[in-house]
């Protein structure tokens, strides 16, 4: 899972070893209380251990989640009796800062301290074998760096992890990556793409998914689309209602999933994405 990937890899979080990952409910409360809903909720284990990521999403400023992540996190570990973790991601660099700040809990020795990615957490893969290892993440460094200085060697080693992913989510990774890059850039990509003998472009990508796939063939390709969408959707700076990211995430259709990710790519609003 793409959380896993980030805490362990990019920001250094040492982890329980773990087998298999699965989304939760991202309702974190006890039903008897309030109830709270977190942006994602991701559980991990191997046989009797495991624990939880609770990954938020968060575009500015908000005192409010001073007091709401503090409980989130006490609820899913009250819930599932395990150690939970929670992952902040902001495109913002500023909101990225504020989001780091230790939390005063009141009661003495107390305090939270999120673990946040921001654009300058996210590191510039430029390494063909690291991108191999690491698909999603590089995918990640290429929407972050891909139009920054430095983005020509970032997009260089994106073949490389497009090799290592199945079919269905280099086709679609691809397609996001294309439509957030300039046509300098994109033409680059493209180059590089047909060094390695790949043929991804977006028109390509589109006929790709109009052939079809069976459904429910795997249930973690959907769990990380889920994720990839919310987090685009984050990029491009598109609040997502509790409604909202409830469908999107309780949505077990493959193929519709899949077009809410092209459609995240260059929406300007959350209308521009859902469609049944």
């Amino acid at each position: 899972m793409l959380a896993a990937e980030i805490l362990g890899d990019t920001l250094g979080v040492p982890l329980p070893e773990y087998r298999e990952a699965r989304l939760r409910s991202e309702n974190v409360t006890d039903d008897r209380l309030a109830e709270l809903r977190a942006d994602a909720v991701i559980e991990y284990w191997e046989k009797t251990r495991r624990f939880a990521v609770i990954v938020e999403v968060q575009l500015d400023h908000d005192r409010g989640k001073h007091f709401s992540w503090p409980a989130y996190m006490m609820g899913l570990r009250a819930r599932l009796r395990c150690p939970v973790i929670l992952l902040v991601l902001s495109p913002d660099q500023t909101a990225a800062k504020w989001c780091a700040r230790t939390i005063d809990l009141g009661h003495p020795g107390m305090t939270l301290t999120p673990i946040v990615l921001g654009p300058r957490e996210i590191p510039y893969v430029t390494d063909p074998e690291h991108a191999a290892r690491v698909p999603e993440l590089a995918v990640l460094s290429a929407l972050a760096h891909g139009a920054a200085p430095g983005g020509a060697e970032v997009l260089s080693a994106l073949p490389d992890a497009y090799a290592a992913l199945d079919g269905d989510h280099r086709a679609l990774y691809h397609d996001i990556v294309v439509a957030v890059l300039p046509e300098t850039m994109r033409r680059h990509l493209e180059a590089r793409l047909k060094l390695k003998n790949y043929e991804f472009q977006s028109d390509f990508a589109r006929r790709y998914f109009g052939l079809g796939k069976a459904q429910g063939k795997d249930e973690g390709k959907t769990e990380g689309t889920v994720e990839m969408i919310l987090v685009i959707l984050a990029a491009r700076g598109i609040e997502v209602p509790e409604d909202v990211r409830a469908r999107i995430t309780g949505c077990e259709d493959p193929e519709l999933l899949k077009e809410w990710g092209r459609r995240a790519a260059t929406a300007d609003s959350i209308d521009d994405v859902l469609i049944d």
